[in-house]
C-alpha cells in the first residue's frame, strides 16, 4: 500500500531531527492527550486509548469507561442502556472503550499545548539519540569546544551535536575556559536527573590520564606496557607506576619516548594554573618495599620497614639531608606516594630513627630493606665471610707450617747426633791407635 501523507510528515520530522519516527507518534498521542485533558483529568486522560491508522491518515481516541447504572463521572463512566447499543452482550461493571475523537477540544489552547508536548517530546527523543552514540565510548579522551559557563559554576562542552557538562569538581583546579576553546576531556558517565541526561565529561579524573598514556604509548595502548597504578593531583603532580610484560622493554623509556615527545604531548594536556603537570614515571615492582622506594623518588631511600600488613603502615627512612625532598612541598610527594602504593607512610630521617629507636645508623630490627639495600647487606655479608675464611685459611696455615717445621726439626737432629757420634768414634779409634 502506497504511504500516506501522514506517515511520510512523521518520517521526514523523525528523517530531519534523526530520530526513530515511533518517537514521534509517542509525542503526538502524548499531545493529544494533553488536548483532552480539558474534558478528562489527568487520570482519566492516562486512561485514553489513542489509536493512529498510519494507512488511512486517521487518528481515533478511546476512553475506557465502565458500565453504571447512574453515570456520576462521565469521562469515565457510561449508562447500561448506552453501553448495551454499542455491545448489547455488556451488562454492570463490564468496561467497554467508548471513541470520543469528536468530543476532544482541538482549539488555540489545545493546539497550543500540542506543539508544546511534541516540541519537547521531539527534542528529547533527539537529545536521546545523540547521547546513544556515546554508549560505548565512555571511558576515553575526545575533544570538545567550549559553550559557556553555567550558574553552578559547570562549564558546558560541546562534542559531535552533543551537550556535556564539566562541574566544578571534574575542572583542574584554577584553570580558566574560554568560550570556543578545544579542551580535550574524559567521558566519564551519563547522568539522569528530573532534566533529562546529560553527558558528564571530567579533566582532573585519573582515568582522563590513563587515556592520555594509551594515546600518546602504542606500548601501552597494545599491552607490552602496563600502568599498575596513577595517583593525581591535577594540573600540579602526578605519579604513574608502570611495568613492562615483554623482555627487553623498557617502560619508562616508552613512556618518555624520544627526546621526551610523548611525555611533552600528554602534559599539553594538563597544563593548570601554575604550568603544566609534572608527571613522574615510576617502574613497578613486585617486592613492596621496592615499589615503596621506588614511589618515594627522587628522594633517595635507605630502608623501608613494615610496622602492619593489616592496616598496611610502614615507616620509610631516608638521609637526613633528602628527608624535606621524600615529604615533599605541602606534603605532596609523600600524599601521592601513599595513594599509589595504597600504604600509609611514615617519612623519617635516619639520625631521628635510629635515636628514636636506640638503634645504630643503619640498623634494622625486624624491617624490611629495599632491594638495593639487601643487595649491599648480601655483598658486605659475602665479604665478611670471605675475610673470616681466608682469616680461617691463614691460621690454619700458619699451624700447618709450625707442625712441618716441627716434623723437620725431629727428623735432622738425630741425624745431626749420628754424624757427630760416628765423627767421634772415629777420633776415638785415631786416639787409640
Amino acid at each position: 500500500m502506497a504511504q500516506t501523507e501522514f506517515m511520510s510528515a512523521i518520517k521526514q520530522i523523525a528523517a530531519e531531527r534523526g530520530i526513530d519516527s515511533n518517537d514521534v507518534i509517542e509525542a503526538i498521542k502524548q499531545a493529544i492527550r494533553v488536548g483532552f485533558k480539558k474534558d478528562y483529568p489527568e487520570e482519566g486522560a492516562e486512561a485514553l486509548e489513542i489509536e493512529i491508522d498510519s494507512d488511512a491518515d486517521t487518528i481515533a481516541v478511546y476512553a475506557d469507561k465502565k458500565v453504571v447504572e447512574d453515570v456520576t463521572h462521565p469521562p469515565t463512566q457510561i449508562g447500561l442502556e448506552d453501553a448495551q447499543k454499542i455491545d448489547a452482550r455488556l451488562k454492570l461493571n463490564d468496561h467497554i472503550l467508548v471513541e470520543i475523537t469528536h468530543l476532544g477540544d482541538f482549539g488555540r489552547v489545545a493546539a497550543s499545548a500540542a506543539r508544546q508536548v511534541i516540541t519537547q517530546l521531539v527534542r528529547e527523543a533527539e537529545k536521546e539519540a545523540v547521547l546513544k552514540q556515546f554508549a560505548d565510548k565512555i571511558g576515553t579522551v575526545m575533544t570538545g569546544v567550549v559553550q559557556r559557563v553555567d550558574r553552578e559554576g559547570s562549564i558546558l562542552v560541546e562534542i559531535n551535536r552533543a551537550t556535556a557538562k564539566l562541574p566544578p569538581e571534574e575542572q583542574i583546579d584554577g584553570e580558566y575556559y574560554r568560550s570556543a576553546d578545544q579542551i580535550k576531556i574524559y567521558l566519564k558517565h551519563i547522568h539522569k536527573d528530573a532534566r533529562g541526561k546529560i553527558l558528564i565529561v571530567s579533566r582532573n579524573d585519573v582515568n582522563y590520564l590513563r587515556s592520555l598514556f594509551e594515546m600518546e604509548v602504542p606500548e601501552i595502548a597494545s599491552g607490552t606496557v602496563e600502568i599498575m597504578g596513577i595517583a593525581r593531583e591535577a594540573g600540579s603532580r602526578a605519579k604513574v607506576a608502570v611495568k613492562s610484560n615483554a623482555p627487553g622493554v623498557d617502560p619508562i623509556g616508552s613512556c618518555v619516548g624520544q627526546r621526551g615527545a610523548r611525555i611533552n604531548a600528554i602534559t599539553n594536556e594538563t597544563i593548570g594554573p601554575r604550568g603544566e603537570e609534572k608527571i613522574d614515571i615510576i617502574p613497578w615492582d613486585a617486592d613492596l618495599a621496592t615499589y615503596i622506594s621506588n614511589a618515594i623518588r627522587p628522594a633517595e631511600v635507605s630502608l623501608v620497614r613494615i610496622v602492619s600488613e593489616s592496616s598496611k603502615q610502614a615507616v620509610v627512612i631516608v638521609k637526613d639531608e633528602d628527608l624535606s625532598l621524600a615529604i615533599g612541598r605541602e606534603g605532596q610527594n609523600v600524599r601521592l606516594a601513599a595513594r599509589l602504593t595504597g600504604w600509609n607512610l611514615d617519612i623519617q630521617g635516619e639520625k631521628m630513627y635510629a635515636d628514636n629507636n636506640k638503634l645504630s645508623k643503619f640498623e634494622i630490627e625486624g624491617g624490611i630493606p629495599s632491594k638495593a639495600s639487601r643487595t649491599k647487606a648480601k655483598a658486605e655479608e659475602l665479604e665478611a665471610a670471605q675475610a673470616e675464611i681466608a682469616a680461617e685459611v691463614s691460621e690454619v696455615a700458619e699451624e700447618v707450617v709450625a707442625e712441618a717445621k716441627n716434623a723437620e726439626v725431629a727428623v735432622e737432629k738425630p741425624a745431626k747426633v749420628k754424624k757427630v757420634a760416628t765423627q767421634k768414634t772415629k777420633k776415638s779409634a785415631e786416639y787409640s791407635a
